[in-house]
């Protein structure tokens, strides 16, 4: 059992995680954006993520797993200014998204895993900031030959620090079945694994296996992307009702930040459903939509205060 996780500020007694978000993305850019091309971030920038991350804070979001891997950005630096301003813990990850950098064409799944490991023990990018989870990701039509090798490292450094393992996956297409294939092979406890993305889809049937895999699910894209809220909340109130409350993690996979659409350099951005017209409420969304109709769907309200509490602190400390 884990007792602390690493902020970006250091560690924090799980107990004191309080209502913890477990899939978010606090400024989404490209790696090493802000130091080469600050032409794209507008003076106010980073001003703009420590005002919606107060406000946040205000309305009772504690803590926020920022799922931004290098390759998606990931600037450890900010992330510690932005926490320390904002009051809001910041848990970083180590591990890799979706595409093969030719620079790591040739490593081994050893040689990935001890990078893993030395941003968890030693720290991220010359700092002593170090990741609090592992994450992973394998898209339709399933797991490549670069994000098996990938997996095993995130396998092998999860059993030399013990730190939980997020994997980004498309429930549509079942892939969470080849990624928990993977990891079983390495000998990974999945009660120690969250299945991101898994309301993308209804089928109870593929998430109650991963259940009993020992899976958590991370219900994290609110308020859609394909399915809209009120099918995702249906899937959720099934399983909730099924007695797997503890181990869904409702959540948005929400940008608080993005350079081009937050930055007047950057050209204008076409309509999206799931963007900012459509949910004004950004990382709170869950608290001020979701709940509230679960409510109404007859969900106790001890469980609703269970669900970005206890979940998060559960999967995060290794809590069975």
């Amino acid at each position: 059992m884990m007792l602390i996780v690493n902020t970006v500020l250091g560690p924090v007694s799980t107990g004191d995680l309080g209502f913890t978000l477990m899939h978010e993305h606090v400024v989404s850019t490209a790696a090493g954006l802000s130091q080469n091309y600050p032409e794209f971030l507008d003076s106010e920038f980073m001003a703009k993520a420590v005002e919606r991350l107060t406000q946040i804070k205000k309305e009772g979001i504690d803590t926020i797993v920022d799922a931004t891997t290098t390759d998606l950005g990931r600037d450890v630096t900010a992330l510690a200014h932005l926490a320390r301003l904002s009051g809001v813990n910041l848990i970083t990850c180590t591990g890799w998204w979706l595409r093969e950098p030719f620079f790591l064409a040739g490593a081994s799944a050893d040689q990935i895993a001890k990078i893993f490991v030395r941003e968890i023990e030693v720290g991220i990018a010359g700092t002593n900031i170090k990741a609090g989870i592992i994450k992973g990701a394998s898209e339709n039509p399933g797991v490549t030959e670069w994000q098996a090798k990938v997996l095993r490292a995130i396998a092998r450094a999860h059993r030399q620090t013990g730190l939980p393992i997020m994997l980004h996956s498309n429930s549509p297409g079942k892939v969470g079945t080849q990624q928990v294939a993977i990891l079983k092979e390495e000998g990974v406890d999945l009660s120690r694994v969250k299945l991101d993305h898994s309301n993308d889809t209804t089928d109870l049937d593929y998430l109650k296996w991963l259940l009993e895999q020992g899976c958590y699910l991370g219900m994290d894209r609110y308020p859609g992307r394909g399915l809209g809220p009120l099918e995702r909340n249906q899937t959720l109130k099934v399983l909730i009702d099924a007695g797997y409350a503890d181990r869904l993690l409702p959540s948005h996979d929400w940008s608080l930040l993005r350079p081009m659409g937050d930055s007047p350099m950057g050209p204008p951005k076409p309509p999206e459903p799931e963007g900012r017209a459509a949910n004004p409420h950004g990382c709170l969304y869950v608290k001020n939509e979701v709940f509230p109709s679960l409510r109404e769907m007859g969900v106790a309200e001890e469980i609703l205060d269970r669900l970005c509490v206890v979940g998060p602190r559960n999967f995060l400390a290794g809590v069975k």
